[in-house]
Order: structure tokens, then C-alpha cells, then sequence
């Protein structure tokens, strides 16, 4: 496919020429890209609903009757875990009136909706329904509500909103080998986050996909322990990009209380390494554990976030694990609180009627990538 002929309404074809450009001559997203509701709305149809999305981790429902909630794209969905141990995702709407049957978290063997009490069970199907007789041809037994394809990968529920979407894991094959030694499949949530945060998804996952920033933004957080100058950004060998980031000085043994995960490389002992697998799977990884940034867009200028703080199963065993899960979100919290103002002043500033385009760094080439990557997927009908 040729890059330079794409046509996306919204976007002259010099704009696109410019982010199609190999890295030393391109140019970031133009300002539409992230702002115009339309274009969003076709990004939802040619992007996210044809997209692997995480929308948990199997230790966040451990036991039969677990489920969390949440809303892809304006579908309500649940991951549950079912009573006869399958983990599933599926439309949390009711078969009969539309209303939600469950919101939140928690622990049920039975779904009732709020609205006139049809009852499902924890695998979708329908098992009471007050009040129904007389209606012709009506059968509890074929009602169930509907399923999302799903994948389990490395401790991760992914679903696809398209029954025709390629497999998840073989995309991936090469990242999951470049981050074996980390055991992230055998790695529990010890701690979450969540922030409502009134950007485009893009704004955050450029801003986590680069260490150009550390300079300003973390002088006095990231940047004394990982300077923005030995940053590198590899080729990758599939829809993902990953950041690297060396470390100044080698770690002690136990930085943050946490023993080291066996296995390791020296350097991945040390070093803090930002990825992204497109479009906004954001996961971070250093010697004793890994981050997991959930982005959830709801609108062209909205998105929920939650940050999940993942350690192996051993450290979260700990007799202190709660000190240290707590320390550990207090230190996420500021780091993303530094990003959050400069999200800010970067949305302020795509929203200026004088706003066009700009150069992007060489230090920016995680940005790129997934540049080249939206545009290939936005130019598919």
C-alpha cells in the first residue's frame, strides 16, 4: 500500500504526505487527527472494533463468579469468570429492555436486571424471566447474551469487537519472546489507578511512547535515572513499538522492596522499558515488575485510565506487599501527574485554531511507528 495516497476526510493529502515520510523528514498527526469528532468516529470503525483490546487479567477474577465491568465503544461489556470455569467476555445488556444487568465489580452466580428481573447465569444464559407467559414462541433456553471473541495472552482477557480479526499472540510472537525472562503471565495486580482524563487517546499514548520529554516535563523525576539522551527505539518486527530506556546508575538489589525477578539480564535489571502494541495496549517493564496502562477511549476528546501495578506471584506474598504496592502507586501517581499537565497543554494547544502540524525528533521514533501503522489501518474500508 502506498502510504502517500491515502485519503482520510478531515486531512489534506499534504498533511498525510508529511506523517507518511520516513522519519528524519516526518511530521506529527495533523491537529484534526485528534480533535474532529467525525474522524474519530471512523477511527472506532476502521481502528478499535477491529482491534485486541485487554480488558483484564485472569488474577482480577480468580473465582467462579468474578466479573468486572466495563464499556467498549459504547457497548456495556462484562469479563466473568463462570461458575464452570470459563472465562468469558459479553454484552452486559439485557435480552428484553436494554438496561444494564450489572455495573462495577464483584462476585455474583447470578445476573438480574434491575429493570424487570430477567435473570442470567455467570456463561450468559438466560434462566428466569417473570411475568413472560403467553408470549408466543418465547424460550428462556434461547436467550443468551452475546459473546466477544477472546484470547488469553501472557495473563491478559483480549477480545475483538470483529469475529474476522486475525489471531492476537501471532502478531506478537517476536515481543512475547523479547520479554520472556519478565514472566508477565505469572504476574498479579497488586495495585490500580484510575484517572478520567479529557484528551484523545493519542495525547497519552505519544506521550508514554517517548523520553524526549523527560528533559522538562520529569527533569527531577525520570530524567536523573533515565536520561532522554541514551533513550533507543528498535525496529519491531510487528504492530507494536517499544522505548527503551538505560539507566544511569545500576539498581540495588531491591529498589522499591521488591526482589529482583530471576532471570533477568543485567540490563533488564536496570532499565525501564515503555511499550505500546497498537493501538493503545501500553505496558511497562523493569526488574521487579511490570505496569499495565489500561486506556479505555469513550470520545474524540475522552478516555478512562487505569494503571495496574503487576508483580510476580511470589513478591505478592510478601508480609509487607500492601507498604509496598502502596509506595508504588504513590510514585506512579506523581509521574502520571506530571504527565497529565503536559497532556493538558498539548490538548490546549491541538485545539487552537492557528495549530498545524510539526516535526517530530529522531527521539520520537515510537511516534512514528505508530503513525505508520494508523495510517495503514485508517485506509482500510
Amino acid at each position: 500500500m502506498n502510504r502517500h495516497s491515502i485519503t482520510l476526510p478531515g486531512l489534506s493529502s499534504e498533511e498525510l504526505a508529511r506523517v507518511a515520510g520516513p522519519l528524519e523528514q516526518a511530521w506529527t498527526l495533523p491537529p484534526a487527527a485528534y480533535t474532529d469528532p467525525a474522524l474519530y468516529a471512523l477511527e472506532v470503525e476502521r481502528i478499535q472494533r477491529k482491534s485486541w483490546m485487554p480488558v483484564g487479567r485472569l488474577d482480577q477474577v480468580p473465582n467462579p463468579g468474578d466479573y468486572i465491568c466495563l464499556i467498549l465503544f459504547e457497548q456495556p461489556v462484562m469479563l466473568v469468570h463462570g461458575t464452570d470455569g470459563e472465562i468469558r467476555v459479553m454484552s452486559r445488556v439485557c435480552l428484553h429492555r436494554a438496561a444494564p444487568i450489572a455495573e462495577g465489580t464483584g462476585n455474583r452466580k447470578l445476573f438480574s436486571c434491575p429493570y424487570h428481573a430477567w435473570s442470567y447465569a455467570t456463561d450468559g444464559q438466560l434462566i428466569r424471566a417473570p411475568m413472560m407467559e403467553g408470549a408466543d414462541g418465547f424460550d428462556e433456553k434461547n436467550c443468551k447474551l452475546p459473546e466477544l471473541r477472546t484470547e488469553i495472552w501472557e495473563g491478559f482477557v483480549m477480545v475483538n469487537l470483529d469475529n474476522d480479526a486475525e489471531p492476537f499472540a501471532p502478531q506478537v510472537a517476536a515481543y512475547q519472546s523479547t520479554f520472556a525472562n519478565y514472566k508477565l503471565g505469572d504476574m498479579v495486580t497488586v495495585k490500580t489507578l484510575e484517572f478520567d482524563s479529557p484528551w484523545n487517546w493519542k495525547v497519552l499514548v505519544e506521550n508514554f511512547m517517548e523520553a524526549y520529554h523527560h528533559i522538562a516535563v520529569h527533569k527531577d523525576t525520570l530524567e536523573p535515572a533515565y536520561p532522554a539522551q541514551e533513550a533507543k527505539i528498535p525496529d519491531a518486527d510487528g504492530p507494536y513499538s517499544i522505548l527503551h530506556m538505560p539507566a544511569r546508575d545500576l539498581h540495588p538489589e531491591d529498589p522499591d522492596g521488591l526482589p529482583m525477578i530471576e532471570g533477568l539480564e543485567d540490563w533488564q535489571k536496570n532499565d525501564l522499558i515503555a511499550t505500546v502494541l497498537f493501538p493503545h495496549f501500553l505496558l511497562a517493564f523493569q526488574g521487579t515488575s511490570a505496569t499495565w496502562y489500561q486506556v479505555l477511549p469513550s470520545a474524540s476528546d475522552r478516555l478512562l485510565l487505569k494503571i495496574h501495578f503487576l508483580v510476580p506471584k511470589a513478591s505478592a506474598n510478601l508480609p509487607d506487599i500492601d507498604e509496598i504496592a502502596e509506595g508504588a502507586g504513590a510514585l506512579l501517581s506523581l509521574i502520571h501527574r506530571e504527565d497529565i499537565e503536559a497532556n493538558d497543554m498539548v490538548w490546549e494547544g491541538l485545539n487552537a485554531p492557528l495549530t498545524s502540524q510539526g516535526r517530530l525528533s529522531l527521539f520520537e521514533r515510537g511516534i512514528w511507528q505508530l503513525n505508520q501503522w494508523w495510517l495503514g489501518e485508517m485506509a482500510k474500508s
